[in-house]
């Protein structure tokens, strides 16, 4: 009986400490996991972001949105300090929200030239319609 529960007893012990070991194995493999990940600069984001603000710019954005246009513009700057300083996580949200920034002012801009053009059109209607007027008397 004796020989029976030292056996039981080596058998949890040696499982305790290969359940540890597996555990310390899958802290130390996710941990490089996630080091990986945080160590690679984000330079396609920063792509994205530059055609974004581009492209925002191109479509009158300093014009029409330029708050907008201004915090996109910060913040692609911010986001360039932080790649310098290897802050990857850092700068790849700065410059996702730059680009969503730019996006916005590019929409706005689009928005206030299309306003613009109905405008133009509706006086050009009632211009049309005042000289009609005009001509019938």
């Amino acid at each position: 009986m004796e020989l029976t529960t030292m056996k039981t007893r080596i058998a949890t012990s040696s499982s305790t400490s290969l359940r540890g070991l597996k555990l310390a194995a899958l802290a130390l493999g996710s941990s490089l996991v996630l080091a990986g990940c945080a160590g690679n600069p984000p330079t396609e984001q920063f792509a994205v972001t530059q055609s974004a603000v581009n492209s925002a710019v191109s479509s009158g954005g300093t014009e029409f949105a330029a708050v907008e246009m201004k915090a996109a513009q910060d913040k692609l700057k911010q986001a360039e300090i932080a790649m310098h300083d290897k802050k990857y996580d850092d700068a790849k949200m700065l410059a996702e929200q730059a680009e969503w920034d730019a996006r916005v002012a590019e929409r706005k801009a689009q928005a206030a030239k299309a306003e613009k053009a109905v405008k133009d059109a509706h006086e050009g209607v009632q211009d049309v319609r005042d000289e009609g007027m005009r001509s019938a008397q």
